[in-house]
């Protein structure tokens, strides 16, 4: 997996910044819910917008869900995190990506990370980011998980937590789930998710790298 780099291949340093602009950095976070088996679809359509750069960061979990050669973009984990770092003035991952990102998007946030996020817990690179996100940037979230699970009672306060840090949910639907349960839980589909970041991009008031 590639290092983040400051500079596009081939540019000098000095003429970073006027490249970086030209750019809209999107980071998708994807957490071990069977709705991440749409990851390959959600990169396919989000790389569909001009001027558009994405990024995947994965938790262990999700990897069971796709194929990461289907994956035409960077893709972080755990892994990645731990080999970028080998001593004190080395680079640390989630703070680079943190940087790098104009944009969150994790879809599909699954029950796990919903609970860890909304209490602070950051284990793994994915939750780290998350933990550092500047604030000042959006980030939106799609929760998915079986109904069940979606209907128990602290869901909702898990999901409001999330809402009194600033980020932006994208609700869940109501569809048969591939359990063979029929209720509300099912991830948002693709081109709402789509919709709702190109509506950010045109709205056009979004913080570059910090």
């Amino acid at each position: 997996m590639e290092p983040i780099s400051l500079a596009e291949p081939g540019v000098p340093a000095g003429n970073c910044s006027s490249v970086a602009q030209e750019k809209f950095h999107v980071l998708v976070g994807v957490t071990g819910s069977v709705a991440a088996l749409k990851l390959p679809l959600l990169i396919a359509e989000l790389l569909k917008i001009p001027g558009l750069e994405v990024k995947v960061v994965t938790t262990e979990r999700a990897k069971h869900f796709y194929n990461a050669q289907e994956i035409p973009v960077t893709l972080y984990g755990d892994e990645e995190e731990w080999q970028l770092w080998k001593g004190r003035s080395d680079p640390v991952l989630h703070i680079e990506l943190r940087r790098w990102a104009d944009l969150m998007v994790v879809a599909p946030l699954d029950a796990n990370t919903l609970a860890k996020v909304a209490n602070g817990i950051c284990d793994n690179l994915l939750t780290c980011v998350i933990r550092a996100w500047d604030l000042s940037k959006p980030l939106l979230f799609c929760p998915a998980m079986n109904t069940a699970m979606w209907e128990h009672p602290i869901t909702a306060r898990q999901v409001e937590q999330l809402k009194s840090f600033g980020y932006t949910e994208i609700p869940c639907v109501v569809k048969k789930l591939v359990c063979g349960d029929e209720g509300r839980g099912a991830m948002a589909e693709v081109w709402t998710i789509v919709e709702r970041v190109k509506r950010i991009l045109e709205e056009g008031d979004v913080p570059r790298q910090s």
